[in-house]
């Protein structure tokens, strides 16, 4: 395990969120050796922005071409990607030119950790409607990085909070076909996958609980029967893996478990399931961790708020967690949040 700080790229955001504002906030946030090994994403006009409605100055040295990184030059380094004028946008909307600058950023910030010369992404956040309008051509900024990493194994979003980790068997389908998409093969895919994340981020051997899908686990099948056919026998095989995952428990009490140490991971059904009970528990602290790629990607949970855009309210704890969260997982480390 490294003792170095990794150096970490920091990725702009949606420009008509509050990812521009966050920013400075995160770098001033950060203590003189974290801060000192970042490298910013962004075109330089935004970051500017950003930091009249937050107040802050950030001391950066600015570059205009990659071949000028230097992990080691001893200050925040801003590299200048020249995508998107904030004047040309209207805060708090959703804007194909800033989805677009989304990608060209995001793109190059992958480009540059599977060339090795970032350890890690941490992204302000990003408005999918926006990538969408952009031209993004798939289903999400993970399935975007997967496809640009040449990933071919199952990759999927985790939430985490105070080092209470939520992981998804299906995330974004329509409630209605979640039942017919569960297969003990795709639960026990989950499994595995919550398994190796956990240890990534510095879990020895991670505590699994999965959840139901019905009321009550289906209460003996008189409720659904996905809990005997399906969920039962996948956590059985993943068993056989030698992965410490127990399940199905009722939904509505197996965050409990959770949140009082019992376990480390929840594995849930569908989106909302876990959602719900995670951001219930820590909406303005919780990190998406973009699992299953061969680096680490994390995010602030809460998305753009286009809401409080320019009222300098934005709550910057999240993205700080966010930024430790990357920070220990490129080092192998375990991290809860503080």
């Amino acid at each position: 395990m490294s003792t170095e700080q990794p150096f970490i790229g920091i990725v702009q955001g949606d420009a008509c969120g509050i990812g521009p504002e966050l920013l400075p906030k995160l770098l001033r946030g950060l203590e003189g050796s974290q801060r000192n090994r970042t490298l910013v994403i962004s075109d330089r006009r935004v970051m500017a922005a950003g930091c009249t409605v937050s107040g802050l100055t950030i001391s950066c040295k600015t570059l205009s071409d990659r071949a000028g990184i230097d992990p080691h030059c001893g200050q925040v380094q801003l590299l200048d990607v020249p995508c998107l004028d904030p004047a040309s946008i209207v805060p708090g909307t959703v804007s194909a030119d800033a989805g677009r600058a989304v990608l060209q950023t995001f793109g190059l910030a992958i480009d540059l950790a599977a060339a090795g010369t970032i350890d890690g992404i941490c992204f302000m956040p990003f408005n999918k409607a926006a990538m969408h309008l952009a031209g993004i051509g798939v289903e999400d900024e993970l399935t975007f990085a997967k496809n640009r990493l040449g990933v071919t194994s199952r990759a999927s979003e985790f939430n985490v909070i105070d080092g209470m980790w939520n992981a998804r068997v299906t995330s974004h389908v329509p409630l209605k076909d979640v039942a017919g998409r569960l297969t003990i093969d795709l639960i026990v895919e989950a499994i595995v996958l919550a398994d190796q994340t956990l240890k990534k981020a510095g879990y020895a051997s991670p505590r699994i609980a999965v959840a139901a899908l019905n009321p009550h686990a289906g209460d003996g099948g008189t409720i659904g029967k996905e809990e005997i056919d399906t969920i039962s026998p996948a956590v059985e095989k993943a068993k056989l893996q030698e992965i410490e995952v127990h399940g199905p428990f009722p939904s509505d009490t197996l965050y409990l478990k959770v949140r009082d140490g019992q376990y480390d991971c929840a594995l849930s059904m569908y989106h909302d399931q876990g959602q719900i009970a995670i951001k219930l528990l820590g909406f303005d602290q919780g990190v998406s961790v973009l699992g299953g790629l061969p680096v680490p990607i994390t995010t602030p949970a809460h998305g753009t708020a286009f809401d409080i855009v320019g009222t300098n309210t934005a709550n910057v704890r999240a993205a700080l967690n966010a930024f430790r969260m990357v920070a220990a997982m490129a080092q192998g480390r375990s991290h809860r949040h503080a």
